[in-house]
C-alpha cells in the first residue's frame, strides 16, 4: 500500500502510544503491593529479607548479622564444683532405670563431686535412709515412666512422710501432659521435661548434693 497523506512511509500502520498502566499490581521493584484478599483481609508485601537471614547458621544470624527481635543464644554457665569431701553421705536419690540417663546423671555427679544414690524400690530407699541416720534427703528424681518404681504410688507416701525437707522432681516425655497433672496432684514438687531436666540438671545436684549446712533453705 502506497504512503498517503498523514500515514507514515513503511506500511507498518499507525503506532499505538504506550501509557503508563494505573492498574498494575506489582511496584517498581516487582514486589507486590499491599492489598485486600475476596474475604477482606488486609495482606502486606512479603518482604523478601528472610533470604539474607537464612545464609546464616539457623539461629537468626545472617551475613549481615541477628535479624531484629532475635538474641543470640544464652549459654548456661557451669556451676562450680563442691570441695572433695570423703565423709559426705548421699542426699539426693534417683528411681531411674533409663540408662541414658543413668550415666548422664552419674557423670554430672561425678563433675560437680556430688554423691547420688540410685534406688529401685521404696524399701530399699528406706534401707539407706536408715543409713544416713537422721539425716532426710535433699532431693529424689524420679522418672515418671519407671514403672517398676510406681512413681504415682510411691510420691504421696514418700511426701507424707519426708514433709518439705525433701524435693521430689520427676521428669518425663514432653507430650504426657497427663501424666505432668497426674504427677503434680500426687505431691511432686516439679516435673521436667526429658530436655529441661537434662539441662538444669547440674544447677539440681549442685543445689541439692551440698552439705546441709551450705545448701539453700528449701521453699
Amino acid at each position: 500500500m502506497n504512503a498517503g497523506p498523514g500515514r507514515p512511509s513503511g506500511g507498518g500502520g499507525r503506532r499505538r502510544r504506550r501509557g503508563r498502566r494505573h492498574n498494575n499490581p506489582r511496584g517498581r521493584h516487582g514486589t507486590t503491593q499491599a492489598r485486600h484478599n475476596p474475604d477482606g483481609i488486609y495482606t502486606a508485601p512479603m518482604d523478601h529479607s528472610y533470604r539474607a537471614a537464612l545464609s546464616g547458621n539457623g539461629n537468626g544470624q545472617g551475613r549481615r548479622g541477628p535479624r531484629p527481635g532475635f538474641a543470640p543464644p544464652f549459654a548456661v554457665a557451669e556451676p562450680e564444683p563442691l570441695p572433695p569431701r570423703e565423709d559426705t553421705t548421699p542426699r539426693i536419690f534417683a528411681f531411674v532405670d533409663d540408662l541414658f540417663f543413668q550415666a548422664k546423671i552419674q557423670e554430672t555427679a561425678r563433675k560437680l563431686n556430688v554423691k547420688v544414690e540410685f534406688t529401685k524400690s521404696d524399701k530399699d530407699l528406706a534401707d539407706r535412709m536408715q543409713q544416713n541416720g537422721e539425716e532426710k534427703p535433699s532431693l529424689i528424681i524420679f522418672d515418671l515412666n519407671n514403672v517398676n518404681a510406681r512413681p504415682l504410688t510411691l510420691i504421696p507416701r514418700l511426701k507424707s512422710k519426708l514433709k518439705k525437707g525433701t524435693s521430689i522432681i520427676g521428669f518425663l516425655s514432653h507430650v504426657q501432659g497427663d501424666l505432668k497433672q497426674k504427677a503434680h496432684e500426687v505431691g511432686c514438687d516439679m516435673v521436667l521435661p526429658r530436655s529441661a531436666f537434662s539441662q538444669n540438671l547440674p544447677q539440681l545436684l549442685r543445689r541439692h548434693g551440698a552439705p546441709e549446712d551450705e545448701s539453700p533453705a528449701v521453699q
